[in-house]
């Protein structure tokens, strides 16, 4: 019986080392710890040199239901944070709110509201998004809500102040980095279904860089001076959807909310 245990065991060590080698290296550890991407890409290009990200991308992890370590709940799987350090800096009276915001979050969170889910939070709920290049945009649609994203890379300012669910995004590449820098929230979205949340002063930028064709290290540094008492990060990687004849299908939150509605009050009328 010892012989087949050892022989188990081996099995499962070969299983676990063959996965690992077959995995691009780690961007984020346990406790907030990142690591370095791969500092080349080789993978392929547009016809303007710039890593090619078109495609369908999704986050594969526990981000959307909390941003921070947390444990498995009904209908919510646990994670380990994402963010750098592992707890979000908040100032003593937001983190009093990001409480109040917890114990209220099947009622209060936009998002159950069918409102747009706002920066960078549409990026790691658990529905794909599409990356469309040319030389002058970068454009992401989302599955959730038909959301689109329209990241102008062709050097202009952001427009004059103003409020927007999804903010107002600008781009440019640092190497093979794309870089995009977003400002101008109207300060209702949440970062998160914890309750996280900040203001409209939040200032986002985001790092999409490219570690294999098939992997994007990405990195978003967060700002509200009006919430945090710093600049924070958090760090996840993005992965290509790959099944043959894919494409972003319909997720409407509004016809499904009243559908539960009509489902509420006993039928149609």
């Amino acid at each position: 019986m010892k012989r087949t245990g050892d022989c188990k065991q081996t099995f499962v060590l070969l299983l676990v080392s063959g996965l690992m080698l077959g995995m691009p290296g780690p961007v984020q550890g346990q406790g907030g710890t990142a690591t370095q991407p791969a500092a080349s890409y080789d993978g392929p290009r547009t016809p303007d040199g710039r890593p090619d990200l078109n495609g369908i991308w999704q986050v594969l992890g526990a981000a959307a239901w909390n941003l921070e370590a947390h444990n498995a709940q009904d209908g919510i799987p646990a994670g380990l944070s994402v963010v750098e350090g592992g707890e979000i800096p908040y100032q003593p009276w937001a983190e009093q709110q990001q409480q109040s915001n917890y114990a209220n979050r099947l009622t209060d969170d936009p998002v159950r509201k069918c409102y747009l889910p706002g920066v960078p939070r549409i990026t790691y709920m658990p529905w794909p998004f599409r990356i469309f290049q040319t030389p002058e945009h970068v454009v992401l649609t989302y599955e959730y809500a038909h959301a689109v994203r329209i990241v102008y890379t062709d050097g202009s300012p952001h427009p004059l102040p103003n409020d927007f669910w999804m903010g107002d995004s600008r781009g440019h590449w640092e190497g093979d980095t794309l870089i995009v820098d977003t400002t101008h929230f109207n300060g209702r979205t949440w970062l998160d279904a914890a309750g996280n949340f900040h203001s409209n002063a939040l200032h986002v930028v985001e790092r999409y860089t490219p570690i294999t064709p098939n992997h994007i290290d990405y990195q978003v540094t967060m700002e509200d001076e009006q919430v945090f008492t710093r600049p924070w990060s958090m760090r996840m990687p993005l992965y290509r959807r790959m099944e043959p004849g894919l494409q972003l299908l319909d997720y409407d939150c509004v016809d499904h909310l009243l559908q539960t509605l009509t489902d509420n009050e006993g039928g149609a009328r």
